[in-house]
């Protein structure tokens, strides 16, 4: 639990409002901290930071050095000073509910107030959320203007900015702001991180069940790591934590990545990264990294046609039943097999109207699939993965039970050299995170079929072999993290 301070230019600004215990100005906090009795701090800066080198913008720049939270971050001040940063950020996340929460029809644009993600005005508490998520800053102005919907821009303002009613309304909002921060004077325990564990209860394939996710809150626990889990509602709480884990599918245009690229900016240790969803959510990307690295692989082109040429191309190099991929997909959903050149072309016509480009993959049929959990760069677990039945994957999505098939864990150091190898050089080409590399062997060859960012980690599947060991790892491996960010 964090203890609670705002800064600001002038003590005068907030007196009356019964904030005193808490209010400081930029010079105490300059002197008096950091203090070795107060280890977790959280700063709400309501300092000037219009300028550059402004005592607003060193207000957060001191708290991010010294290890405390703070609002507006100092990249959060930098996207808004920014008008192309904060207008992509915006584009595509906010303009299609602004209709739907707006009521104000009357005039051209009007100004909106968003006090610590509450809105100035009724109607727009969704939008106040949004915005909040994207930059959190204590006070945010924004243009909206009503013709098209849009934000016109949004700014960072100061507590000197507001003016009577304006404060007593902001006043409002940091009481609600997170009230048990407030008012708990004593928690029952200090833990010296804390770390968000984004999860979707309607998922219908999560990558954790519950009983898992449970066995990562103990294990994160005993590492010293308080974890609470988050939805996806929830982007404007995220700079309240140390850490961000993700066990929800993720995806690149999906609230998943805007969590992670959240969470880095604000300095915070995430996994799965940006970076890694980037490269492991499209297979485009996986397949030419492998061919310029040398990671071992099924043989895959890219094609984006299916005109003759195209498919007398794919027939020189390659013999039936080949595999169809869709760039962006999991758990088999855009995988598909074709028998022959008029399946071949029925298919390329429906993938491509959802993709630019498909992958066009050479077949092989095994019994079962490798799958190698590595954890920076070094293995985790083993599973086999056999074929759902009666069929040529591991899930079938079309059976009305049973869509999986069976599964063996085993310890790591049974695993195949050739197979270990593949996966361990397979996930350096990546980065250093949590990974699930899958691989199909042949003999003593091994083939990368792809990377995971976010794998399957479920109770008495891949955790059947080292059991709550395999959660301690990994909850290490966060504290690992957490230790070094504050050196």
């Amino acid at each position: 639990m964090h203890a609670n301070l705002i800064v600001v230019d002038d003590l005068t600004e907030l007196s009356g409002f019964e904030l005193d215990d808490y209010v400081i100005s930029f010079e105490q906090y300059l002197a008096d901290h950091p203090k070795k009795s107060i280890r977790k701090l959280r700063l709400i800066n309501l300092c000037n930071a219009t300028q550059y080198l402004s005592k607003g913008y060193y207000c957060s720049l001191l708290a991010e050095a010294r290890g405390h939270k703070v609002f507006p971050s100092v990249n959060t001040m930098n996207d808004l000073r920014n008008e192309q940063l904060y207008k992509l950020q915006i584009s595509g996340a906010l303009l299609p509910n602004l209709a739907k929460d707006s009521q104000i029809h009357q005039t051209s644009e009007f100004e909106l107030y968003v006090f610590l993600g509450q809105s100035q005005i009724s109607g727009f508490e969704h939008l106040a959320k949004q915005v909040f998520g994207l930059f959190s800053a204590p006070i945010l102005h924004l243009v909206l203007a009503t013709g098209n919907w849009s934000i016109k821009s949004v700014s960072y303002r100061s507590l000197s900015d507001l003016n009577a009613e304006q404060k007593k309304q902001f006043v409002d909002a940091l009481f609600k702001f997170n009230q048990k921060q407030w008012t708990q004077q004593k928690p029952k325990k200090v833990y010296r991180w804390d770390m968000a564990i984004l999860v979707n209860p309607e998922e219908k394939l999560p990558p954790s069940d519950k009983t898992a996710i449970n066995k990562m809150l103990k294990a994160a626990k005993k590492v010293g790591i308080r974890a609470e889990l988050i939805g996806a509602h929830e982007l404007s709480r995220l700079t309240e934590f140390d850490a961000l884990f993700i066990r929800e599918t993720t995806a690149i245009d999906h609230h998943t990545y805007q969590f992670a690229r959240k969470a880095e900016l604000e300095g915070m240790v995430v996994i799965d990264d940006p970076a890694s969803i980037l490269r492991c959510c499209n297979k485009v990307f996986l397949q030419d990294a492998f061919t310029y690295n040398k990671v071992p692989a099924l043989k895959t082109i890219s094609v984006s046609s299916s005109d003759q040429q195209t498919l007398d191309h794919i027939e020189s190099e390659f013999s039936y039943p080949v595999v169809l991929k869709v760039p962006e997909s999991a758990f088999s959903l855009g995988v598909f097999k074709v028998k022959n050149r008029q399946e071949l072309a029925e298919s390329l016509d429906k993938l491509l109207i959802k993709s630019a480009l498909i992958l066009v993959q050479t077949y092989m049929y095994t019994e079962f699939d490798w799958r190698i959990g590595v954890l920076n760069n070094k293995p985790l677990y083993a599973c086999k993965y056999l074929m759902a039945r009666n069929h040529w994957q591991i899930y079938n999505h079309n059976a009305k039970r049973g869509t999986s098939g069976g599964f063996e864990t085993l310890p790591t150091f049974e695993v195949p050299k050739v197979v270990l190898d593949a996966a361990l050089k397979a996930s350096k080409v990546i980065g250093n995170g949590l990974y699930g590399v899958d691989i199909k062997q042949q003999g003593k060859q091994a083939f990368v079929i792809e990377i995971n960012d976010n794998p399957s980690l479920d109770s008495g599947i891949e955790d059947a072999y080292l059991g709550d060991e395999l959660y301690m790892i990994i909850m290490s491996e966060m504290a690992r993290r957490l230790e070094l960010r504050g050196r």
